[in-house]
């Protein structure tokens, strides 16, 4: 047993994920509320180790957003604009077309689309974007659209959701983002996104497109209104889903970030609330194989150190995020893919090039024992206590 957890009052959790046990809402509660950080993350590290071994992965990928216009006013959103904003955008197809070129030069496998929900665009611009994209390479893996994009596109088409994932599927989609899940409760939505789509339509949406094949991520904005059992309840529900389709390949907890929106937050989530969101995500979505630590919200730093805390993922190089960025984050534009493998290696596991499905395209060993094999590196703790301290 580890260490930390030898005399802490989570034993019996330890107990239960090191047999595999699954915990409960109240456990998870529990979870969230102890102040003992090391022996929650020794537990979620546990849960991480039984799920993928010493391996951490991350994606040569490139975010393109066609469109900040949108009908919609959410209180917590700072990327949205009105078609009399000065600083709206609007990508035309062979803008986009042209992104895509110089990123395939960098060696991206995945393009990750997501934008405001245009007032006009007609439906037959995202199908033939759609198209246009994947004819540059046709390996090019297209993860595009958010649940409420889908809605929005749906009612603009005058379509079935069914319908219009299959003509999306058709033309090149691949796999659904997951964004916009923020929090399921609905009256935290109604707080900080109303007139978004409810929590209901958010998992019907991932649940017809997982029926048709396809796979998604999925989401959670946390440290803003919401109460820790809020949390929980939102995981639930997403474990529930899973549950029932398979469908999702990984969560993705997003950092609120409290700058340039309408939602006065008095404490933004700190590192040690990252740091205990992610480790009860992996201790209780026992059906999901990853948990990402999201860079961009969280901070390289404190991203490695979430790689000790149930998380197994570190995300993409993106090369240009504008939501995180707009609503004040301060993480760089991009990162390097040789900026990831050094991260992953910093902190003593095995480096993974992963598709948009998680699955492994390269495991950079250098000659070193095989993945799950590798010990970890003798700089291990230095480069976790440096980033803590420093997060």
């Amino acid at each position: 047993m580890n260490f930390f957890v030898q005399r802490s009052e989570l034993r019996d959790l330890y107990d239960k994920v090191a047999a595999g046990e699954r915990i409960s809402e109240a456990d998870a509660l529990r979870l969230f509320e102890t102040k003992d950080l090391n022996a929650l993350g020794a537990i979620a590290d546990l849960a991480r180790q039984k799920k993928v071994g010493n391996r951490a992965s991350f994606i040569i990928n490139r975010y393109i957003n066609y469109s900040n216009y949108c009908i919609l006013s959410c209180q917590f959103c700072s990327f949205a604009r009105k078609k009399r904003d000065a600083d709206g955008f609007e990508l035309s197809i062979p803008q986009m077309v042209e992104k895509a070129r110089e990123a395939l030069k960098l060696g991206i496998t995945e393009l990750h689309i997501v934008g405001g929900l245009h007032p006009s665009l007609p439906f037959s611009y995202y199908v033939d974007f759609l198209k246009a994209l994947k004819a540059l390479d046709s390996r090019l893996q297209l993860k595009c659209f958010t649940a409420i994009e889908i809605l929005h596109l749906a009612w603009m088409a005058k379509k079935t959701v069914e319908q219009t994932f299959m003509e999306l599927k058709a033309a090149g989609l691949e796999s659904l983002t997951g964004g916009g899940a923020e929090i399921f409760r609905k009256e935290v939505r109604d707080a900080i996104a109303k007139g978004k789509e409810s929590a209901g339509e958010y998992l019907d949406v991932h649940r017809t497109w997982h029926k048709l094949g396809g796979r998604s991520t999925c989401t959670m904005l946390f440290g803003h209104v919401e109460s820790l059992a809020d949390r929980v309840d939102h995981l639930r529900q997403l474990r529930a889903l899973q549950d029932e389709t398979k469908g999702f390949v990984g969560f993705v907890p997003l950092p609120y970030q409290p700058e340039n929106n309408d939602i006065p937050v008095k404490t933004p989530p700190t590192g040690f609330d990252a740091l205990r969101t992610i480790a009860v995500s992996r201790i209780y979505l026992d059906n999901f194989d990853h948990i990402t630590a999201y860079w961009v919200g969280l901070g390289m730093k404190l991203a490695q150190v979430a790689l000790s805390y149930g998380a197994d993922d570190l995300h993409g190089t993106i090369i240009e995020e504008h939501i995180f960025r707009m609503a004040g984050g301060q993480a760089p534009q991009l990162q390097t893919e040789k900026d990831m493998i050094k991260a992953i290696r910093e902190v003593g596991r095995t480096p993974v090039q992963r598709n948009t499905f998680y699955e492994p395209i390269k495991i950079l060993t250098d000659g070193a024992p095989a993945a799950d094999e590798a010990e970890p590196s003798p700089g291990k703790s230095k480069v976790l206590e440096d980033n803590l301290a420093t997060a």
